[in-house]
């Protein structure tokens, strides 16, 4: 059985065994019940308000995240409130833009009691709820909107008038939680829907449970009994299927779920609990390269992304304050480059441990994550200027995958030096009549540019894609070491196929390539590495590349003599977007049917002292 499938029937069996209610609606609706009527009650109490202005005045870290806090909110008192205006198929940039809005004028007010913060939210809440709906049949839209309403009624609470309560309150429950009750294939995803529509439509429920308390519950006992089958991906060490922006996505609201849950209820029923959920903060800190670059596999975004409010939860819950080292990096940029108006951002002081300072460096220079898509991550230190360099296994019939099995990113000297074109915008593609969202092997999805395999730094055999269901583990990962075995995915192109990267003691970066062509067949192979920097080929096997005033020495140890080239990444159809800047090295290895190859390319900063290469079997890493 495929490994896509086993995953499908694996979803399967645990909707089964968690829908018949391990933990029952009658239960929910008991404590609903005797919840006091007062609010606010979701994520930041009376009380922590009071706890909250007192630390962000004698704390300068928080008192600079709530000057660049408030910053936004001014800024958005200016702006006409949101619009029923779709992009396409989706409303969801008009909901996160009110969930953004409500949560920075809601800190806003609560952290200054200024009417003007107050009266802009409601014209913001009130607006939404005039909608006709809230675009169903895309629900993320409605998950992202009901969360803002949701926060809106509590947090403002006591400032709106009768009226304005009764529109706000109705639009959730008419427009976002009975919806939810005949479109919900999202309940049964084992990806990033899940995660936000549960998340969403929880924190909805909560804030109106006093009014609805029998649909309240049922909500809350859906998220409880279902959202585990998304979290189950984290499963075993914490490695985030999707990629880092679904990562900031999907873990985010699976922390405001547990977070809206444990405010209002005082318990999370077991959902921190969840093997691997704990983990992922370690592969959120690792995913990132010294150059602060994410890995940006599946349809993940190429940028450094802004400060990750769950990055900061998951510090204070594991107690372990080196979690924030990239996110400090963020916090010592503030107030211009670190907020950059995510929706998400009004939590990082909510979420910010009590007397925290400066993290410490991590502890870990390696850190592998199995599950349904393997990474991982090695590096020499900390520092801006390490070595350091990521892998990926999995497989392309995963959520948001693309083509991208055994690709690989670099950073040296503080510069990235193999990289990815990351994921293309939806929108561009859906517009030009492109259907994104079939996986068959043949599927349009891989006429596409940027998630086909030709554009990735993989082993692209006689110009065909990877196998769609084919399911590449990591087989050995050290320190400083990984090797992943791609056979599956090159099933009925090569016989056999495994990659290793190793972080060498001279500072260099060893990728290892060996793959048996078929008996019936030769294969022609292409190696190639995708880059952003300038690259001068200086002879067979050897080439160096410069960006931002640094070198790198690009060496093909194995086969002698390879002859490079620099394939182009114009895109191939109107239909895909630019990449200019980019370009892959590499070049082709001929291998007669039925006969190994091995391919060994060393790269070599200008800051490293090259040793010679004994070339050993992958086998004995």
């Amino acid at each position: 059985m495929s490994g896509v499938n086993t995953r499908f029937v694996v979803a399967l069996l645990l909707t089964a065994a968690l829908l018949p209610g391990a933990v029952a609606q009658t239960e929910v609706e008991q404590r609903l019940r005797k919840l006091p009527p007062a609010h606010p009650r979701l994520f930041l109490s009376q009380a922590g308000e009071r706890d909250l202005i007192r630390s962000m005045a004698a704390d300068p870290i928080r008192n600079k995240l709530r000057t660049a806090l408030l910053r936004r909110a001014d800024a958005i008192l200016t702006e006409p409130p949101v619009a029923r205006v779709l992009i396409g198929r989706r409303l969801l940039d008009k909901s996160r833009l009110c969930l953004s809005r409500v949560l920075h004028l809601g800190l806003a007010w609560r952290l200054t009691a200024d009417r003007r913060y107050a009266e802009r939210a409601r014209a913001e809440m009130l607006a939404a709820a005039g909608f006709r709906d809230w675009n169903p049949s895309h629900f993320l839209d409605v998950a992202e909107m009901t969360a803002a309403l949701g926060i809106g009624y509590d947090w403002f609470y006591a400032f709106l008038d009768d009226n304005a309560r009764l529109d706000i309150r109705e639009a959730i429950i008419a427009k976002g939680l009975r919806p939810s009750l005949t479109t919900d294939h999202w309940s049964r995803a084992t990806h990033n829907w899940n995660q936000v529509c549960n998340g969403g439509l929880t924190i909805g429920a909560l804030a109106i449970a006093e009014t609805e308390p029998a649909l309240a519950a049922r909500i809350v006992a859906r998220a409880v009994n279902t959202v585990p089958l998304a979290m189950h991906e984290y499963a075993p060490d914490g490695a985030y299927p999707e990629g880092p922006s679904y990562w900031g996505y999907g873990t985010t609201y699976n922390v405001m779920l547990i977070a809206a849950l444990q405010s209002a209820l005082g318990d999370d029923y077991g959902l921190t609990k969840q093997p691997g959920f704990l983990a992922t903060a370690g592969y959120w800190l690792h995913v990132f390269g010294p150059t602060g670059l994410p890995f940006a596999y599946s349809d993940a975004g190429t940028r450094a992304p802004g400060l990750s409010a769950a990055a900061f939860w998951f510090a204070a819950i594991r107690k372990e304050p080196y979690l924030l080292w990239n996110e400090w990096r963020k916090l010592d940029n503030l107030p211009l480059d670190a907020l950059r108006g995510d929706r998400a951002d009004p939590f990082l002081p909510l979420w910010l441990a009590p007397g925290m300072r400066r993290p410490p460096p991590p502890p870990a220079l390696s850190w592998t994550g199995h599950g349904t898509t393997p990474v991982a991550f090695h590096r020499t230190g900390w520092d801006e200027n390490a070595l350091y360099f990521a892998i990926k296994g999995g497989s392309p019939g995963t959520n948001h995958a693309h083509m991208d099995v055994g690709s690989f990113v670099v950073d040296a000297d503080g510069t990235r030096w193999a990289d990815d074109l990351g994921m293309q915008e939806y929108e561009s593609l859906e517009s030009k009549g492109v259907n994104l969202w079939g996986k068959g092997q043949d599927g349009p999805r891989w006429n596409v540019f940027r998630l086909g395999a030709s554009a990735h730094s993989v082993l692209m055999v006689d110009g065909a894609q990877q196998r769609v269901d084919g399911a590449a583990p990591i087989t050995a990962s050290k320190p400083g070491l990984t090797v992943v075995d791609l056979g599956a995915t090159y099933r009925g192109l090569l016989q056999s196929a495994r990659r290793g990267m190793e972080l060498r003691p001279d500072r260099t970066v060893l990728i290892q390539d060996e793959f048996t062509a078929l008996q019936s067949k030769a294969a022609d192979v292409r190696w190639a590495m995708l880059t952003r920097a300038d690259v001068r080929i200086d002879g067979p096997g050897r080439a160096t590349l410069t960006r931002d005033g640094r070198t790198l020495e690009f060496q093909v140890i194995e086969p002698l003599g390879a002859t490079l080239r620099l394939f182009s990444t114009d895109p191939p159809s109107p239909t895909d977007a630019p990449n200019p800047g980019t370009r892959l090295l590499g070049f082709n290895v001929e291998t007669p049917g039925g006969a190994a190859s091995r391919v060994i390319v060393q790269l070599i900063p200008q800051s490293a002292r090259a040793a010679k290469v004994e070339p050993r079997p992958l086998a004995s890493w």
